[in-house]
């Protein structure tokens, strides 16, 4: 895991252009859902999975840093987190998650090393 959550590890094989609104996600025990959106602006950057009908349409924010590998010729993101750690995450917010460091806390709290999430 890196230090900062909120940045790609270096082998997750991430491109600043790459456009992976539509990839499916695949946590460490099986699919989760589809990338919704995403932000590559570095020390922010993120995925926002919708999980479908899996957990009843929550979206989940996953920072950078929980993708250990973009394999953009299959248009799939693996994660370093099980799909009970995504169920449990705090849902996404769209409303806080850009201006609200509280909401960022609690999701770093939740993904980060030690964290409830873990």
């Amino acid at each position: 895991m890196t230090e900062n959550l909120w940045n790609y590890a270096p082998t997750a094989g991430h491109t600043p252009d790459a456009d992976l609104t539509g990839y499916a996600v695949e946590a460490t025990d099986g699919h989760i859902g589809k990338v919704d959106k995403h932000s590559n602006d570095v020390g922010s950057q993120y995925i926002v999975v919708d999980t479908g009908v899996w957990i009843f349409g929550k979206e989940v924010l996953l920072p950078a840093a929980t993708i250990t590998n973009i394999d953009h010729d299959a248009r799939t993101i693996s994660l370093a987190r099980s799909r009970q750690q995504i169920r449990s995450a705090p849902e996404f917010d769209k409303d806080k998650h850009l201006g609200d460091p509280a909401y960022r806390d609690q999701i770093s709290g939740h993904y980060g090393t030690g964290g409830p999430g873990h």
